[in-house]
């Protein structure tokens, strides 16, 4: 395993253009070369896990525009399909969100009897449920879509494909598009394709929800640095970005523990370099972010350490260690901290992921009920937002362990 941190200013060895904005030259702050090139695969053979293809992470920093990115992502070697499983929709706290938000935009915007488009509706569970809740019409895209996974009586289609330029006919009254934008390289050719789908839509609202990259370097969260993720927003980079894409950015806030950033725009009457809207205040933020960029290179080996730390003393007290979520964070926290006996097992609620093994590590994935046997002594929860619910089923296990949150 190969990790390097880098100071803010390090210039990286090839210039590189941001994605977003086109500024020449990023600067890299944080490297990491041995990240799984996919972390919520189902992956059923623990040789298979082990052994499962890396790429190198290279995060950059723009000084034009505040974009980071990885510099190093390749998009060839991805393989969304199918057999991807990143739902959160087991969860009863991930789905009473989904539902207020879902009722919110309904209410705000309208949403009975329109078309809504979903740009990665992954299993559809989001498109369908605001099909149902507002009789709407849907059309979802996403390569890992799963037929037959839920069944509904609204009026919505799947296509398994990735939504391109020779999708842009379609049109639609909403477009949603969560957690997506982040697993797309080339962030600005993607807005500016939507925008030309937009020609004469003047009145199709958008909603786009993408992680916090603010979060993530404050508070100095590597597990939420992975190799799907090649693009990261702060709330003023992701408002630049839409602006010189062609958008009026109509709102911008966060949401879900501060976790996720909220964006609402519309097609602007009028060409991008004319775009003379007055920034929402939560836009300007680039100084914040560059000074978290710099906190983040300074600080980010002493996070890692410490957490060695913590699991090596684990292991030499004989305590069985396992994580609660196996997906992408659960992925990027072992393969980071190249933790292998330190943790005994990955828990996850969705059943679809049961007996199946961590991408890098190859640590089997169990369901809660697996805890009678196993009697851990300590979980690791990989998302905080999720801490009351696992201390509830914890609870209803009859499971006491000790409860450590990232």
């Amino acid at each position: 395993m190969s990790h390097r941190i880098e100071k803010a200013e390090a210039v990286l060895e090839r210039e590189v253009s941001c994605p977003s904005c086109g500024h020449s030259g990023m600067n890299e702050f944080y490297s990491f070369s041995d990240a799984p090139v996919h972390s919520v695969q189902l992956i059923r053979e623990r040789e298979d896990a082990i052994s499962y293809p890396r790429g190198s992470i290279r995060l950059g920093f723009c000084e034009g525009c505040g974009f980071i990115s990885n510099t190093a992502y390749d998009p060839s070697v991805q393989e969304y399909s199918g057999n991807c499983e990143e739902t959160q929709g087991f969860s009863d706290t991930f789905n009473a969100f989904a539902k207020k938000l879902a009722a919110e935009l309904i209410e705000k915007y309208s949403l009975r009897g329109r078309h809504i488009i979903e740009i990665g509706c992954g299993k559809g569970e989001f498109l369908t449920m605001l099909c149902e809740m507002g009789k709407n019409i849907g059309t979802g895209f996403d390569p890992a879509y799963v037929d037959g996974r839920y069944t509904t009586s609204a009026d919505v289609k799947f296509i398994k494909d990735f939504y391109s330029e020779k999708y842009c006919a379609a049109r639609a009254d909403f477009i949603i598009c969560k957690m997506t934008l982040e697993h797309i390289g080339e962030t600005g050719s993607f807005l500016k394709t939507l925008r030309k789908s937009l020609e004469g839509r003047p009145d199709t609202v958008l909603f786009f929800q993408v992680p916090d990259v603010t979060r993530v370097l404050g508070e100095l969260a590597f597990w939420d640095i992975y190799y799907e993720h090649c693009s990261y927003f702060s709330p003023g980079s992701i408002a630049r970005l839409f602006r010189a894409s062609g958008f009026e950015v109509t709102g911008i806030r966060k949401d879900y523990g501060g976790q996720y950033i909220i964006l609402e725009a519309r097609p602007s009457g009028v060409p991008s370099s004319a775009i003379r809207t007055k920034p929402l205040p939560d836009e300007d933020d680039f100084e914040t972010i560059k000074g978290l960029v710099e906190y983040f290179a300074q600080n980010i080996s002493y996070k890692l350490s410490s957490w060695k730390s913590r699991l090596d003393e684990f292991e030499r007290k004989g305590l069985k260690t396992v994580i609660w979520g196996s997906g992408s964070k659960g992925v990027s926290f072992l393969t980071t901290l190249a933790a292998r006996g330190q943790i005994a097992k990955a828990v996850d609620i969705n059943p679809y992921r049961k007996g199946t093994f961590m991408a890098g590590t190859g640590h089997e994935i169990i369901a809660p009920e697996n805890l009678l046997k196993l009697k851990p002594d300590a979980v690791i929860v990989m998302n905080p937002v999720y801490t009351v619910e696992v201390e509830r089923e914890l609870a209803r296990l009859g499971i006491k362990a000790e409860l450590l949150t990232t």
